[in-house]
C-alpha cells in the first residue's frame, strides 16, 4: 500500500520524500532521486505494488533551475505560513512526520533527525514523545508552563475544582501514550485476521529431551562460531520439514483456490517491547542446516530489535512461529494467524515434568523436558485431519532428533 507526499506537477528536491510505502510491518519513505518536477504518477494511493515496479517519473531540472527551485519570496511565504520544513533550509518533512508534530504541538527544531542528511523520521518523533512521557513533571509556575506548551491559536481554558463529573473514572495522573506506527499496523492486522478467518486450535505435547541433549552437546561449539543455538532454531527446522510434507498448511487461501507454496518461508514472531511485534522471515528454511538456521535467526532477531530489518526480510512468509513460552506462558489459544497465511504454531514454556515413559521393560515414571505445541488454523483452508497430521510430524521430528537431522 502506498501514500503520495507530492502531486503530479509538483516541484521536488533530491532526497525529499515522494511517497510512503507500507507493508504489514514496515513503513518505508521513498525519496526523490533528483531535483526537478514530478511529471507522472503511475500507482495510485492504496494500490498494491511489488518490488521493481516503476511508481513515478521525475523530470530532472537543469542546474540553474535547481538553484532557483524555491525563491526567497516563496521561502518567506512558506515561513509565514508556519511550514517547519521550509525555514532556513531545514530538511523536508514527510506528511506522517508533519502530522505527528502538529498533533502533539511540537516543533521540528526540538528533535534531532536520524534519517538521511539528518531528516526527521516518524520513529524520531515517537522516541521523543516516549522520552517526554517518562520525564518528571516540571515544577514552577504552572500558568507559564501551560503557555509554553499551548499550540499557536489555541485559547486557554480554566479548570476549576468541582468541574469534574461525579463518578468520573479518570484520575489526575492518567496519561495517554500515542500508538507507534508498528502498534497501529499490528492492531489493524490482528483485527482483520480474526474478522476474515475462523480460527481453530489443536494442541499437542512434545518431549524435547533429545533436543535439549543435542543442544547441550553443541551450544559451546556454535558459540565459538559466533552463533547462538536456541530452541527456536529446532522448531523452525521441524516446521520446515513438516510444511514440505504437508503442503496444505504451507498455503494461502483465496476465494476460488488454495495456493500451495513451494518453499517453507518461516516467520518468527519477535517482540519489540512496548512497541509491539514484528515477524522476520527465514526464506527457504527447508534447505538449511540447523547451524544455518540458528545463524540466520540470530541475524534477523538482532536486526529486528535494532530497527534495521530490510523490507524483504519481513515479506514472503508462508508460515509463522509464535514462541510465547519465553515469557512463561504454558498455553495460548487461539494465536492470531498472520494473514494471508493459513496456520501459526504456538510454542509454550519448556519445563521439566513428571511423565509416564515407555521403556523396553514397560512403562515407568520419569522426568522429561516437555512443552505444549498448538497449531491455530484458518478453518476455511484446513480441517482437523490436516492440522493434526502436520503437528504430529513436528512432534515426531523433535522427539526423535538426531545428528543427521541437524544437517538439514
Amino acid at each position: 500500500m502506498l501514500r503520495w507526499c507530492k502531486a503530479a506537477g509538483d516541484a521536488v528536491r533530491k532526497d525529499e520524500p515522494l511517497l510512503e510505502l507500507e507493508t504489514d510491518k514496515v513503513t518505508v519513505e521513498i525519496p526523490s532521486p533528483a531535483t526537478g518536477k514530478l511529471t507522472e504518477i503511475l500507482k495510485q494511493p492504496n494500490e498494491e505494488v511489488v518490488p521493481g515496479q516503476i511508481l513515478a517519473r521525475v523530470s530532472i531540472a537543469r542546474t540553474s533551475e535547481a538553484g532557483a527551485a524555491q525563491r526567497p519570496a516563496e521561502r518567506a511565504a512558506a515561513a509565514a505560513a508556519g511550514d517547519p520544513a521550509s525555514q532556513d533550509g531545514a530538511q523536508p518533512l514527510s506528511p506522517a512526520v508533519r502530522r505527528l508534530l502538529n498533533d502533539h504541538a511540537l516543533s521540528a527544531e526540538e528533535l534531532t533527525g536520524s534519517g538521511r542528511n539528518g531528516r526527521i523520521t516518524v520513529q524520531d518523533v515517537e522516541r521523543f514523545l516516549d522520552r517526554k512521557s517518562h520525564e518528571p513533571a516540571a515544577t514552577g509556575d504552572a500558568d507559564t508552563t501551560a503557555k509554553m506548551r499551548r499550540p499557536p491559536g489555541i485559547a486557554a481554558a480554566e479548570v476549576k475544582c468541582g468541574d469534574a463529573r461525579r463518578g468520573d473514572a479518570r484520575r489526575d495522573d492518567a496519561r495517554r501514550i500515542p500508538h507507534s506506527a508498528v502498534r497501529r499496523r499490528v492492531a489493524e492486522h490482528m483485527a482483520r485476521s480474526l474478522a476474515q478467518a475462523p480460527h481453530v486450535t489443536t494442541l499437542f505435547e512434545a518431549d524435547l529431551t533429545r533436543v535439549q541433549a543435542h543442544r547441550a552437546r553443541h551450544a559451546s561449539e556454535y558459540e565459538r562460531r559466533g552463533i547462538r543455538l536456541t530452541l527456536t532454531a529446532y522448531f523452525v527446522a521441524a516446521c520446515a520439514r513438516a510444511l514440505i510434507a504437508h503442503p496444505t498448511v504451507n498455503a494461502t487461501f483465496h476465494e476460488d483456490a488454495l495456493e500451495l507454496h513451494p518453499d517453507a518461508n518461516v516467520g518468527v514472531g519477535t517482540a519489540l517491547g512496548n512497541e509491539g511485534l514484528i515477524v522476520p522471515v527465514i526464506h527457504q528454511a527447508q534447505h538449511m542446516s540447523l547451524q544455518q538456521l540458528a545463524a540466520r535467526l540470530g541475524q534477523l532477531v538482532g536486526a529486528a530489535r535494532a530497527g534495521r530489518l530490510a523490507p524483504q526480510e519481513v515479506r514472503g512468509g508462508t508460515f509463522t512461529i509464535s514462541n510465547h513460552g519465553v515469557g512463561g506462558s504454558l498455553l495460548a489459544a487461539p494465536i492470531v494467524i498472520n494473514q494471508p497465511q493459513v496456520a501459526i504454531l504456538g510454542v509454550g514454556k519448556v519445563e521439566r515434568r513428571v511423565c509416564v515413559v515407555n521403556t523396553p521393560d514397560g512403562e515407568s515414571i520419569g522426568v522429561r523436558t516437555m512443552c505444549y505445541l498448538t497449531l491455530t488454523i484458518d478453518h476455511r483452508a484446513i480441517d482437523a485431519f490436516q492440522a493434526n497430521g502436520f503437528l504430529e510430524h513436528v512432534v515426531k521430528t523433535l522427539e526423535h532428533w538426531n545428528e543427521d537431522q541437524a544437517e538439514g
